[in-house]
């Protein structure tokens, strides 16, 4: 399983890439889909948040079924669901067919993470989780940040329908490349426990009820704090470069250059979260110290977005926003490692992955609504939102600190017995 591990994570890496170029490059071409279509800015509002309504819909029911059928068949399957719409958005003529199309690539994105996050659980050990978490998640911001430069030189050669087609078409590649790289984690494992002569126990795993997760604190304290942070994140995600070009004056190309600048600190600050928070479990600390130092530490930080509103500096806002967005990675790469960390059994950790994504991704149609018709009523000023979104991250912190207990699996009731598969002994240690 050592060979392989690393080209699975690359994978899971190129599909969270694409996931989030195909969902972010509404927002590139939003100010020339505005224009042909006639939108206004509360109606584009409306349609940027399209895609969160049903991504956020559809994250618990994705997340039980990657549990129940495996990530090998859910993610291609994901995949290949968003990029069919992603190039289906190139036909659409009207505000109602495009958000349609948004709403049907809000149903296949959903299932990216919860399966990434199951993979993760399968295939790494807990000390090492944070850096491989880590890896997959920068995919987003590599996403995000592709987005822009090549999302834009393709609308300035062939237009805004064109990206559609093209960025969809990229995705069925990755399903081509997955059904012929990818292979099931157990059975490397079983050829590797008989070639070291390792014998495991096999008993009844325990009945947990789906519905029973959610009689814990710790997955409610999830599931706030992550909405706080995409509240931030998805500001970057959607409105960012509108507000680059609209309030800040930034070019088409000015915004393929110095508007990748967070992204990009994003990418590394992510990389560095992970790496943190597994050498701080490595050096002696609890799991609870690690994880949280890293989420709280890094939404903490992540409230310089408002301070952007304070300066007319161009570099000077770039600062903030980078040290925001790369503070958001930094506590990103540990926030995706709880659901391995906190499910009861190996069979609900996309499960959970799920139900935390759900709240989170609610965030995402709150911001988009939210800064739309706050530019109506502000008269195009993006202070309300940037100074918003400074609060929630402030939020999000005291969730992860004082709601969400010690990062352990959450307990088992009485009446089930406890497991001792050899999966879950792997899990819990």
């Amino acid at each position: 399983m050592q060979k392989g591990r690393w080209l699975v994570i690359f994978l899971c890496f190129l599909a969270v890439a694409i996931n989030y170029i195909d969902r972010a490059n509404l927002a590139v071409a939003a100010p020339y889909i505005q224009k042909e279509l006639g939108l206004g800015s509360g109606q584009m509002g409306l349609l940027l948040s399209g895609f969160f309504w049903t991504y956020a819909l559809m994250q618990m029911p994705f997340g039980w079924f990657v549990d129940k059928v495996g990530a090998r068949i859910a993610l291609p399957l994901a995949v290949a669901w968003w990029s069919l719409f992603t190039a289906a958005t190139a036909a659409a003529s009207s505000l109602a067919t495009m958000f349609g199309c948004r709403l049907m690539l809000g149903v296949g994105e959903a299932g990216a993470y919860p399966s990434c996050a199951k993979i993760v659980s399968q295939w790494f050990d807990v000390k090492e989780r944070g850096f491989a978490t880590s890896i997959f998640d920068s995919g987003s911001r590599v996403g995000s940040a592709l987005s822009i430069p090549v999302v834009a030189l393709i609308i300035e050669l062939w237009g805004w329908r064109a990206s559609f087609v093209i960025t969809g078409a990229v995705g069925v590649i990755w399903v081509i490349g997955w059904w012929l790289i990818y292979k099931e984690p157990q059975a490397v494992a079983a050829i590797e426990q008989h070639e070291a002569g390792k014998v495991a126990a096999v008993a009844a795993r325990p009945r947990v009820k789906w519905a029973s997760l959610f009689r814990h604190r710790t997955l409610w304290g999830m599931m706030l704090g992550f909405f706080c942070l995409n509240f931030v994140i998805y500001f970057f995600i959607t409105w960012f470069p509108t507000y680059l070009v609209t309030e800040r004056g930034f070019s088409l190309k000015s915004l393929g250059t110095l508007g990748t600048i967070p992204a990009i600190a994003s990418i590394v600050g992510g990389w560095v979260g992970g790496l943190t928070s597994d050498a701080l479990y490595r050096r002696g600390w609890s799991l609870t110290a690690a994880r949280k130092t890293c989420i709280v530490g890094g939404m903490l930080m992540s409230s310089s977005i408002s301070l952007s509103v304070f300066t007319a500096n161009t570099y000077a806002m770039l600062a903030f926003f980078s040290l925001a967005y790369a503070s958001l990675a930094f506590a990103g790469a540990s926030i995706w490692c709880l659901p391995a960390d906190v499910a009861p059994t190996p069979a609900h950790v996309a499960s959970i992955g799920g139900i935390q994504n759900f709240a989170s991704n609610t965030a995402g149609i709150f911001i988009t609504t939210f800064t739309g018709f706050m530019l109506v009523m502000g008269n195009g000023s993006f202070t309300a939102p940037l100074m918003t979104a400074g609060a929630f991250a402030l939020l999000g912190a005291f969730s992860y600190l004082f709601i969400v207990g010690k990062i352990e699996p959450l307990s088992v009731t009485p009446d089930q017995p406890e497991a001792t598969d050899a999966a879950t002994v792997a899990h819990r240690t």
